[in-house]
């Protein structure tokens, strides 16, 4: 009987939200899954330590220590894999905070693919390993939506330029190199696992902690953005569907649906039977509940350059892929806020 040999994934940015969704969906998959996290006095694994197992132990989830900005500790994990698929997930993500350290975000998310990338040409390993970048729809900015695949980028700030270097350099090896890589061009995608500072999680949060008894007021800044929000768990089967094709492509990842950061919180605050009342304009709106200031606008949330309206074509994908969101915003805000209780109950 021939043994059939385990496929190996290789994931940088393995502790973030898609990371954990994406070794999890793996695993379940049978690959000897492979996570690259940053050497620190603190251990930052919460979203997978229930998938990890100390490594005297036999597993099929591995973790090695590297840094995408260091690019012979990407070299060498790398070389020693030998992985059947590189998914780089790994970035400084938060829009608001590229633009206060624009050369590190640069640093990672831009040369960090470029790290990859090279080292996977270095290793001699172009024909045998797939790679895959992890685009933004942030990359849109101003375009008019909807955005497809052949929308003309217009990033608006370090985080979305940064990524469309990542973007266009492996469109450039790609097709120098003869390599299978490929970006997913992936629109907002939340999760109850979701970085606290991102905008969908805090509302959630804290009006979570408001039904249990909090005085707490939130504060946010443009509640008329609009995003085309789903949930991680859909997104990360698109990233697995990408890698199995035998030509690589770029890819449009989104719901098809747009809603503003207000619908959202009202949402929210409708799941946990909060009555909240609007009166103001522009930074003088204001949320009330039970006649009490709750939420407020601050003005040093707002961006230098903002971005007012993403909304995603992703029919390529559905005909192609085969795939579509399980999530509408319903459910992804009834999967935050019951996971969200869940977790404050337990503190």
């Amino acid at each position: 009987m021939i043994a059939i040999m385990k496929k190996k994934a290789l994931i940088f940015g393995i502790t973030g939200q898609d990371g954990a969704y994406l070794a999890k969906f793996l695993l379940k998959k049978k690959y000897i899954v492979h996570g690259v996290i940053r050497r620190s006095s603190s251990f930052n694994t919460q979203r997978i330590d229930d998938i990890y197992v100390d490594p005297h132990n036999k597993s099929n989830f591995k973790l090695h220590y590297g840094d995408l900005s260091d690019s012979l500790s990407v070299l060498k994990i790398i070389k020693k894999i030998e992985p059947n698929e590189i998914y780089n997930l790994g970035a400084q993500s938060h829009v608001q905070v590229s633009f206060q350290v624009p050369e590190y975000t640069a640093n990672v998310d831009a040369l960090g693919a470029l790290r990859i990338l090279d080292s996977i040409k270095n290793c001699k390993l172009d024909s045998k390993t797939k790679y895959y970048q992890a685009g933004t729809s942030e990359m849109f900015g101003k375009a008019k939506p909807p955005q497809s695949e052949e929308t003309r980028f217009y990033p608006r700030s370090p985080y979305a330029v940064a990524k469309l270097y990542a973007h266009w350099i492996t469109v450039n090896y790609r097709e120098a190199y003869g390599m299978f890589a490929c970006n997913g061009i992936l629109f907002n995608h939340e999760s109850p696992i979701r970085g606290e500072t991102f905008v969908t999680r805090k509302i959630v949060k804290s009006l979570c902690k408001i039904k249990l008894g909090s005085n707490e007021k939130l504060y946010l800044g443009n509640l008329y953005a609009k995003r085309d929000w789903g949930h991680a768990k859909d997104y990360v089967i698109a990233m697995w569907k990408m890698m199995q094709k035998k030509i690589p492509k770029d890819y449009v990842i989104s719901t098809g649906k747009q809603y503003t950061v207000k619908y959202f919180l009202n949402l929210v605050a409708k799941e946990l039977k909060l009555k909240i009342t609007w009166k103001g304009k522009g930074l003088k709106e204001c949320g009330y509940l039970n006649n009490k200031k709750l939420v407020l606008i601050d003005k040093k949330y707002f961006r230098p350059t903002e971005v007012e309206s993403l909304l995603g074509n992703s029919k390529k994908a559905r005909k192609e892929l085969n795939w579509k969101p399980y999530y509408d915003l319903n459910k992804l805000v009834k999967d935050m806020v019951l996971q969200e209780l869940k977790s404050l109950n337990a503190k």
